[in-house]
């Protein structure tokens, strides 16, 4: 995950150069202070903890780093681009086997996943009467880094785990005239009915206007990722969700 967030900055980088040839750039970073909830329970010794027990958030408040850029360009038959990085960070209580061997009592446990985002879209309408609404298509790359502590006679487990997911996507902004304020949500989501994650965002964000060529800006919103499985002996239920601030550039 490391070579993807390498991978993102040297977008970032070659963002200015290219912008003189293109329509439109906007990037961002900032910090999501999120609050992980919920629980993984599987029967079959599955998953990123090859569990066979379950595991439980302690509801521990984290900070998080993110980082997204856009690229828009006036050809209509090419998708535009967006990309995204955020890194969730979850700690709580593990129970039953993990790795094949049983713990004693509960251990403590952290997750870590880093996600990339690489979403081709499509404007529906770009900036029509202060309107812009994108329909595309995400692929989520999500590396979770897993760490059980030693408890007794367990002597511990880590593994590293990469899951690839297909969501479709949708953006709506609306921009107040003239005030450089913006609201804008956005969500990316898959579900089959018992199966659905889905990330969600709501932000305002306030552009310098009058400052000319590149735009400094700045966003503040809230953010909610859910993953929901039900298969009858396996059930994940997890919930992560918090305000989350940062700078903008819009070009």
């Amino acid at each position: 995950m490391k070579k993807l967030l390498t991978t993102l900055a040297c977008v970032t980088t070659l963002v200015s150069t290219l912008s003189a040839d293109i329509a439109r750039v906007e990037m961002g970073a900032g910090a999501w202070g999120q609050t992980p909830q919920g629980y993984i329970d599987l029967s079959d010794g599955s998953g990123v903890l090859n569990l066979n027990g379950k595991y439980t958030s302690n509801e521990t408040t984290t900070s998080d780093i993110y980082v997204w850029a856009l690229i828009k360009h006036p050809v209509p038959i090419i998708p535009n681009l967006r990309l995204e990085y955020v890194t969730v960070t979850d700690e709580g209580d593990t129970t039953g086997v993990v790795g094949g061997i049983t713990i004693p009592g509960s251990a403590n446990t952290t997750l870590k996943s880093t996600q990339l985002d690489i979403v081709p879209y499509y404007n529906i309408l770009d900036n029509t009467f202060w309107t812009t609404i994108d329909l595309g298509f995400d692929v989520k790359v999500i590396q979770t880094d897993s760490n059980v502590a030693s408890v007794g006679v367990f002597s511990g487990y880590s593994s590293q785990d990469t899951t690839i997911i297909p969501l479709l996507y949708v953006r709506t902004r609306v921009e107040v005239p003239f005030t450089g304020i913006g609201f804008e949500v956005d969500a990316k989501a898959i579900s089959d009915g018992t199966n659905t994650m889905y990330d969600a965002r709501a932000k305002v964000d306030y552009t310098l206007t009058f400052i000319p060529v590149i735009q400094p800006a700045f966003e503040i919103g809230y953010r909610v990722q859910q993953l929901t499985v039900d298969d009858g002996d396996n059930q994940i239920d997890l919930n992560y969700a918090g305000v989350y601030a940062g700078l903008m550039l819009r070009f």
